[in-house]
């Protein structure tokens, strides 16, 4: 960022609804947020994807109309989050063999990764590239560079997803009458917001539980070693509720003011609950309805976690997402997944983060992600000001004369010049006529 006038800009395409974040820089480096907007998502977007282009497209325009009245000029580029069901991190090796012991160069481990970029998955792209200890001769090592061997096996951990998710964020953003200022991988940079360097490199995860995802990532040695999206999440407890024949918004309401992720006691609850159109559930059945989903959810994370989970030393799991905040959740955790680590809820503000005096974040971590993306922006996304040009003053009027009509002149007496489309008259002619005449009568005999 160049000056405190600069302003970024960031959407975040989320399942039950599209969010976009304003914020400023400021001088110490922080991020001064001066806006927020959200839309609902209803028919547009799918487990993380673009279903609908018109309505994701409408709802793009719709959030950045309301953070231009707060950013203090037109909103011309934004970041866009990359998430989504097809989003997933693939492992890829590059070797070379050498014919005798080579001391390995940087330009050896550049050809080897533009080798990794170069690795084909049919209807995916590669959005990140992530290095790993590579492999020189029998030893793991961090940073080949110089060390001698006769092979060398370089690691990669690609993070793809499929080809149509990027292209359809792009053709509504520019739709909406936007550019793309980048497109970001959003676990990473959520992961980059929640967790303190000493917890990467100790070993970490985090679970970001949305409405129709559950996204994990893992992190040992300060690097990325697994990336995974599972389409599942908070939307699967309503609509469990709402296949008793019950409403999605009451079945929604019933999770939201009933629900537990996790009850301490097995005791059986015969209590009823009325429903609207004279319908009515016990509490017992319901309950364990939604036990039975969080139970899913966590046990599912937990899958993807465990075979990393001696590499954990902080011994930590950080759940984020709008659905962090189920009751219970933590317990339903360590209880259903058996999870032997610390696991905790991320709440607060990311380091890096302040807000504008009007400005309240909800904290149910739903604004999470948008902060991790406003954190990386580097570009003005505000269409730049041209200075005006100063008005120039018209030149005063100089008062003119009025023109002086020429006066018609009579030609000189010896002058051959006569008024056009008129013939001279013959000099003196009718004299001479009368002198022939008088001439003629003379010499007439008498």
């Amino acid at each position: 960022m160049k000056n405190g006038n600069d302003v970024i800009v960031a959407v975040e395409l989320g399942s039950s609804s599209i969010r976009a974040i304003a914020g400023r820089r400021l001088p110490n480096g922080n991020i001064e947020v001066i806006g927020l907007a959200d839309e609902p998502a209803q028919n547009c977007i799918h487990k993380g994807a673009v279903e609908n282009i018109e309505k994701t497209t409408q709802a793009i325009a719709s959030v950045i109309a309301r953070l231009d009245l707060v950013a203090g000029g037109h909103i011309k580029s934004v970041y866009v989050g990359l998430g989504g069901q097809s989003l997933h991190s693939r492992k890829n090796c590059v070797k070379r063999q050498f014919p005798e012991v080579t001391q390995i160069t940087s330009h050896m481990v550049d050809m080897m990764l533009d080798s990794n970029y170069n690795e084909n998955y049919a209807g995916y792209n590669i959005h990140e590239v992530v290095q790993q200890e590579s492999l020189v001769g029998n030893r793991l090592v961090e940073d080949p560079v110089g060390m001698q061997a006769e092979s060398i096996e370089a690691r990669f951990l690609n993070v793809v997803a499929r080809a149509a998710l990027e292209d359809n964020i792009r053709k509504c953003v520019k739709a909406a009458g936007l550019s793309v200022a980048d497109i970001l991988v959003s676990p990473l940079m959520l992961a980059d917001a929640v967790l303190r360097p000493d917890e990467k490199r100790s070993g970490c995860a985090v679970v970001d539980i949305g409405a129709e995802t559950t996204t994990i990532t893992v992190y040992t040695k300060n690097i990325l070693r697994h990336l995974i999206v599972l389409p599942i999440g908070g939307a699967n407890v309503t609509q469990d509720i709402a296949a008793q024949k019950i409403e999605w918004d009451e079945a929604e309401m019933l999770k939201l003011k009933h629900g537990t992720a996790y009850r301490n006691d097995t005791v059986s609850d015969e209590e009823t609950i009325e429903l609207n159109y004279g319908q009515k559930i016990t509490t017992d059945k319901l309950l364990n309805i939604i036990e039975a989903r969080y139970e899913e959810i966590a046990a599912n994370a937990w899958h993807q976690i465990k075979p990393f989970s001696d590499m954990l030393l902080s011994g930590q799991v950080v759940l984020t997402g709008g659905v962090s905040r189920a009751k219970n959740l933590v317990p339903c955790f360590q209880f259903f997944a058996q999870c032997n680590k610390q696991v905790k809820i991320f709440k607060g503000l990311p380091d890096g983060i302040v807000t504008s005096p009007n400005v309240i974040i909800p904290e149910d971590g739903r604004y999470l992600t948008l902060m991790g993306l406003l954190l990386h922006g580097d570009q003005n996304c505000l269409a730049s000001k041209e200075p005006e040009k100063p008005k120039e003053e018209p030149a005063p009027v100089q008062p003119q004369e009025p023109p002086v009509a020429e006066m018609p002149t009579e030609p000189d007496a010896g002058s051959s010049q006569t008024p056009a489309g008129k013939e001279a008259p013959k000099k003196d002619s009718w004299l001479k006529s009368l002198w022939k005449k008088v001439q003629d009568g003379l010499s007439e005999p008498e």
